[in-house]
């Protein structure tokens, strides 16, 4: 890490690994001797075209996309998704979603304007701080697909086994975990992630989704943008799409297959997180509010005794050169975001500060 980098712990638009930062700057004026900035080329260019094909063969390659499962690069980020889906998913008009915090209610709101909606599980008695049991759910027969938040970024909780959709299509918001562990893609009908938060830059989502999943007998007035077919038939190039974050990602994914894939990425988040929430767990001051066996190893959340305390830890780390340790403001409290592209060497230079402020304040 520079000596003049943040440690930047954002929920998202979030730290990205600095070999590709460097790259991306070393190629900033003069992309690959084409004269031009990849911002400034067409999309409809070779150049560009080749850009967005190796983007989608190395995602390919790292998730082990099998060959009956599209690969589209959309913009308008995770928030269109929660709409994208009911629309182009709901053929019975029902689907059943798991309720585990902020993102999935959200979801679920949005679900509601397109079709019945049934909360087969729900974590909100106790403040959406676990994952419910999924291994039995009372799924209707009719219903089109079940949907999970698999990685909750405000509330941090994760899924560590999926749930039995007894048959059912599975789909799943992966914004916040996307890229971190392997997945199998085999196990759901559709994977969707906001990128801004474990792999590039912000106004794009991808979507991997099967293709007898893409139909072509939506509602008439659905427009043309909205419709995953769209996107599948043109290579996700129907319209100028988000260039810039399909460059950027792509030597992100690049990046990770360099590390030794994603079973080598796990290893180490799940080692940066255990620095982290073995401090936690022997704590007097910051407490984790988040059932063990659910924590999420890329958003930790933590409090201390007070919302005053807290409003002075985040004053405190600001000073001490740490940036965005604020707890999402429909929670509160804090949270460390600890993705991919942050270097284990800010988790330990966070935890030393926490003991320091621990002792400050016996």
């Amino acid at each position: 890490m520079k000596y003049d980098r943040t440690f930047n712990f954002s929920a998202g638009p979030a730290m990205m690994p600095e070999p590709v930062l460097e790259e991306i700057r070393d190629e900033m004026m003069n992309y690959k001797g084409s004269g031009m900035c990849v911002m400034e080329m067409s999309h409809r260019s070779k150049v560009f075209i080749d850009i967005a094909a190796e983007a989608e063969k190395d995602l390919r390659e790292l998730m082990g996309i099998p060959d009956n499962y599209k690969v589209l690069f959309v913009q308008g980020g995770g928030t269109l998704q929660f709409a994208m889906v009911p629309i182009n998913l709901l053929k019975n008009g029902v689907a059943c979603y798991v309720e585990t915090g902020s993102w999935s209610k959200k979801a679920i709101a949005e679900a509601k304007k397109y079709g019945e909606v049934k909360i087969v599980a729900s974590s909100a008695d106790k403040n959406f701080n676990y994952i419910p049991d999924c291994s039995d759910l009372d799924i209707p027969e009719n219903a089109d697909y079940v949907y999970i938040c698999e990685n909750e970024t405000i509330n941090g909780t994760t899924y560590h086994q999926l749930p039995n959709t007894k048959g059912h299509i599975l789909v799943s918001d992966q914004s916040s975990m996307f890229l971190s562990r392997p997945c199998n893609v085999s196990d759901y009908g559709l994977i969707w992630a906001g990128v801004q938060k474990n792999v590039g830059p912000a106004g794009m989502s991808v979507v991997i989704v099967r293709e007898d999943l893409i139909r072509d007998d939506l509602d008439p007035k659905t427009p043309i943008y909205l419709k995953y077919k769209t996107h599948a038939d043109a290579d996700s190039m129907y319209n100028t799409p988000n260039c810039w974050a399909i460059y950027c990602c792509g030597k992100v994914f690049k990046y990770l297959k360099s590390l030794g894939g994603l079973s080598k990425m796990a290893e180490i988040n799940e080692h940066k997180a255990k620095i982290l929430y073995d401090y936690l767990e022997t704590s007097k001051l910051f407490t984790s509010a988040v059932d063990p066996k659910d924590r999420s190893v890329m958003n930790v959340t933590f409090v201390t005794p007070s919302k005053e305390l807290d409003a002075e830890f985040v004053k405190a780390s600001v000073a001490a050169g740490f940036d965005n340790l604020k707890g999402h403001k429909s929670v509160g409290g804090l949270r460390a975001s600890i993705y991919n592209a942050m270097p284990e060497e800010g988790v330990v230079a966070l935890v030393e500060f926490l003991k320091k402020f621990e002792a400050e304040h016996k």
